[in-house]
């Protein structure tokens, strides 16, 4: 008669109800099945406080490093506003006109009294020399020379101030011609074509395209966390799905803090790389702060389930299942906060410690 012989790992586990009880019928006196089936050994690991970096997050906000407000410099009209947002500007392009019309008018008043003054000065001129002439040859006092003089000195000071006048006069005929003070794009324009400019009134805001930072707000809280040296990455737009850091070229903190918000702010300035962002648009800033103590346990021993998340533990006999609360990954692990104790030793394969028969390997 042909024996076989039946174990936990071969028809038992194939075979149940009246199926295994044919089989041992059938078998006859040399069948048998193991009634020691081998148990898992599963190896652990023990939880354990460990120094880890810490990453801290915050919404950054791209800003042109270079970005102008224009205004008016003189009141008047305008007549005219030749671009518009998104337009594309030259330094030194006229962006709008206001009306001329009395600023022209004190041009030609200033050019007057340049003419007047010169006429004046001319004639105190001639006049002071008659007059140094007859005192040389002693026909008038020396009185006569002095005030000869202090009239001669009066025409060159009224010459002087109606010069100034005039170029005053043409400084402000020049500010009724706004000009771009760089290359660089409209953002938006705050007035339009028959508004009334005044000065210190916006008029357009102007921003390079080129260099660009982002602008961060660290609360004061958590500032403190922060080494000199931390590492300051951003997260770029996601690429076919795909999601990346940069590092900034240079960073700037800010030597205050904002007394309603309680933040400091921190300038990341982009590298050319980064170029294609768009003031304005928010970026995902991330800053390394100093390491802290933390209970890491490995990756591969978390268990997750659905909507449970947890760990094998070593009991007095076998494992025991315990929901965990997990934190962020790192290097060393993941992060546990809380679920479990430091004198807790939790199984490295979850899986193979769900199984009822296993137990801790020996020597862990």
């Amino acid at each position: 008669m042909q024996c076989f012989f039946l174990s936990d790992g071969g028809l038992q586990s194939a075979m149940t109800g009246l199926a295994w009880v044919a089989a041992l019928l059938l078998s006859g006196p040399c069948a048998y099945a193991d009634p020691t089936p081998q148990s898992p050994k599963v190896a652990v690991v023990a939880v354990q406080f460990q120094p880890v970096g810490q990453v801290l997050e915050w919404d950054g906000v791209v800003q042109p490093v270079k970005q102008s407000t224009i205004s008016a410099q003189t009141s008047g009209r305008i007549v005219g506003l030749s671009v518009k947002a998104g337009d594309a500007v030259r330094a030194g392009q006229v962006l709008a006109t206001i009306d001329d019309r009395e600023t022209q008018s004190s041009v030609l008043r200033s050019q007057a009294q340049v003419a007047q003054a010169q006429a004046d000065l001319h004639n105190a001129q001639a006049s002071f020399n008659r007059t140094r002439d007859l005192h040389h040859q002693g026909f008038i006092s020396a009185a006569a020379l002095d005030t000869a003089e202090a009239q001669l000195q009066s025409a060159k000071a009224g010459h002087d101030q109606a010069s100034a006048g005039a170029k005053q006069s043409s400084l402000q005929q020049g500010f009724t011609r706004v000009t771009a003070p760089f290359d660089a794009l409209v953002l938006q324009t705050q007035s339009e074509a028959g508004d009334l400019a005044v000065p210190g009134k916006p008029l357009l805001t102007l921003y390079a395209p080129k260099p660009l930072r982002v602008v961060v707000q660290v609360p004061v809280s958590r500032a403190q966390k922060m080494l000199p040296d931390s590492v300051v990455e951003l997260e770029m737009p996601a690429v076919k799905g795909v999601h990346s850091w940069i590092r900034p070229t240079s960073r700037t903190l800010v030597p205050s803090a904002d007394s309603v918000s309680q933040t400091i702010e921190w300038r990341l300035d982009l590298p050319t790389s980064a170029q294609t962002l768009l003031p304005g648009q928010q970026v995902r800033v991330r800053f390394e702060a100093a390491p802290m103590q933390r209970m890491v346990i490995p990756q591969q021993a978390v268990l997750q389930r659905g909507e449970l998340t947890a760990v094998y533990v070593a009991a007095a006999q076998g494992f025991v299942l315990k929901a965990v609360r997990l934190g962020v990954e790192h290097a060393q692990g993941v992060e546990v906060l809380a679920g479990l104790s430091p004198s807790d030793r939790v199984a490295i394969e979850p899986i193979k410690a769900g199984l009822t028969s296993a137990s801790v390997l020996v020597g862990n």
